[in-house]
C-alpha cells in the first residue's frame, strides 16, 4: 500500500506537472499519463481540504 502524501507533497507534485505542461516539457505519450495523475492529485487535495474544513468547523462548534 502506498504511503499517503501530505497536502504539501501532493500540491507540490501537482504544481510540477502543471509547470511541465505549461512549458511544453511533456511529450504526447506522457501527457495523458500526467493528466490522469493531475486529476488524482486534485481529488486528493480537495479531499484533504474538505476534511480539514470539517475538522475546524467541529472544533469551533464544540468550543462555543
Amino acid at each position: 500500500m502506498k504511503e499517503q502524501q501530505t497536502y504539501e507533497q501532493t500540491y507540490k507534485e501537482l504544481d510540477t506537472i502543471v509547470r511541465n505542461m505549461e512549458n511544453d516539457e511533456l511529450d504526447i505519450d506522457r501527457l495523458a499519463e500526467q493528466l490522469k495523475r493531475a486529476q488524482e492529485l486534485i481529488k486528493q487535495c480537495h479531499d484533504k481540504l474538505v476534511k480539514a474544513d470539517n475538522e475546524v468547523k467541529l472544533i469551533l462548534n464544540t468550543a462555543q
